[in-house]
């Protein structure tokens, strides 16, 4: 990671009734011993607490993970509840159990970045460094 004055802080988020954690936690793990500072909401929560949690906590970058299959209703939710709450800056990053075939549609409904099963923590680290330096410099809206 690049060196900073201030760590950057993301927060992790598990929206919907998915309650398999591991993927997130081990995201979090990864990006805490990279230097960044990181909110990890536990499982099973709404679209308006992670929302709510991001701008409380003045995040720089939300990441959410979906095993479940619901991440073409649950991502965009997030940014909708991040939107009415003036969040719409914060770049809203997604993994877990995606088919090929959703990522252009997330990516459409606002979505900075996604990541499937097997991608490189090196990559997501980076993915998420890149977020939260637009969004710091103001440059990702």
């Amino acid at each position: 990671m690049e060196e900073q004055q201030t760590p950057y802080r993301v927060l992790i988020g598990k929206p919907g009734l998915d309650g398999h954690d591991r993927g997130a936690k081990f995201i979090a793990r990864a990006l805490r011993d990279e230097g960044f500072e990181v909110i990890y909401t536990g499982i099973r929560r709404t679209a308006a607490e992670i929302a709510a949690t991001a701008i409380q906590e003045d995040v720089d970058a939300v990441g959410l993970s979906s095993l479940s299959g619901a991440h073409l209703r649950l991502f965009p939710e997030v940014i909708r509840e991040l939107q009415t709450r003036g969040g719409e800056d914060i770049p809203v990053l997604g993994g877990g159990v995606i088919p090929d075939e959703d990522i252009q549609q997330l990516l459409e409904a606002g979505l900075s970045a996604i990541f499937t099963s097997g991608t490189p923590a090196a990559a997501i680290i980076r993915s998420f460094t890149e977020a939260c330096r637009k969004h710091c410099d103001g440059t990702n809206m």
